[in-house]
């Protein structure tokens, strides 16, 4: 009780308190407060409060590769427990600082060289804290390295989530006809990138576990849409599938967003990242479709056969693994 009391203080602290206070009883806490301020460019001072905890003498492995202390007189300033530093380029999102402390962990606040501030709390590991600048609002660097980044963060988050795939894997077993595949999968597209920005930009509010859970049933509905046609009952998803892509491109557009959120950016790099991202995804759901359409391709005369005795097998095996992703996700609904 008494360390969560101390961290609740040192949170407030950092709400109301314009300069470093000059002690505090770590030994109580086992939770440390720093502070990091951005100079320059690419000059960074880095203040720590409490005097109580060991000064870091040795930077080697604290500061990212391609920084390097210096003197705190030649940045300027006088840093009476901490260190003054310089990178090639500036600290970017994906950058951090290995803090050699066996301490609970570190309540780190950052004023960034355009204004803005970020706090936030970071845990140790018994042996050092890492304190990660994604969590703390840190820029993208340049506008083709922050591109590049969530361009390969888009991607790798469709490629590798096997809901998603699931979800374009029915919609390409359900549609019949090259243009209406086309219309389907551009439908779906439209759709998660209007909820993907919205919930983004803040207009829409993510709550993960509903999220989740919702699109492991849409995939059970395309499932049983799959199965019910192959014995010839069409429904409205048969007649406009793109409708439905459409409704359910929706939903998975908000799983994205969960994704996205998970790197922390300044509001004006959220733009870049956001287009990027989704042309990361775009780009994995095309390549994921293309080599469906090459299988089939290859499978030549014999292919009619093989979708004809498959289709009901992947259907049934669609549902059975979206209901048991349902229902391992529904505790989450209540917190368990």
């Amino acid at each position: 009780m008494m360390k969560i009391a101390g961290l609740a203080a040192l949170l407030v602290l950092i709400g109301v308190s314009p300069t470093p206070v000059p002690t505090h009883d770590v030994d109580v806490t086992s939770v440390a407060r720093v502070y990091l301020d951005q100079i320059g460019d690419t000059r960074y001072v880095f203040s720590i409060v409490d005097t109580q905890v060991s000064p870091i003498i040795d930077l080697r492995g604290v500061l990212p590769e391609r920084c390097e202390p210096i003197r705190s007189e030649a940045a300027g300033v006088l840093v009476s427990a901490g260190f003054a530093f310089e990178c090639a380029t500036e600290l970017t999102f994906d950058d951090s600082l290995e803090l050699p402390w066996s301490l609970a962990g570190v309540v780190a606040l950052v004023r960034w060289g355009d204004g803005t501030e970020a706090s936030a709390y970071f845990r140790g590991d018994g042996r050092s804290v890492p304190i990660r600048l994604a969590d703390l609002r840190a820029g993208g660097g340049t506008t083709g390295r922050l591109a590049g980044t969530y361009f390969i963060l888009g991607g790798e988050h469709i490629l590798f989530g096997i809901d998603h795939l699931l979800f374009v894997l029915g919609l390409l077993l359900l549609v019949g006809g090259f243009w209406s595949l086309v219309k389907t999968i551009t439908s779906f597209t439209l759709a998660h990138s209007i909820t993907l920005g919205l919930a983004v930009l803040g207009y829409v509010p993510v709550d993960r576990a509903p999220v989740e859970a919702a699109i492991a049933l849409s995939i059970v509905m395309l499932a049983r849409e799959i199965v019910v046609g192959h014995r010839g009952r069409k429904s409205l998803v048969h007649r406009y599938p793109w409708l439905v892509a459409f409704v359910f491109g929706l939903l998975h557009g908000l799983g994205f967003a969960g994704a996205l959120g998970e790197i922390g950016l300044r509001a004006s790099d959220v733009p870049v990242a956001l287009l990027f991202f989704n042309l990361g995804v775009e780009a994995g759901q095309l390549a994921f479709v293309v080599a469906l359409i090459a299988l089939a391709k290859i499978a030549g005369r014999a292919r009619q056969m093989a979708v004809q005795r498959v289709e009901p097998v992947l259907g049934y095996a669609l549902g059975a693994f979206a209901t048991f992703w349902f229902l391992d996700r529904l505790p989450a609904l209540w917190g368990a």
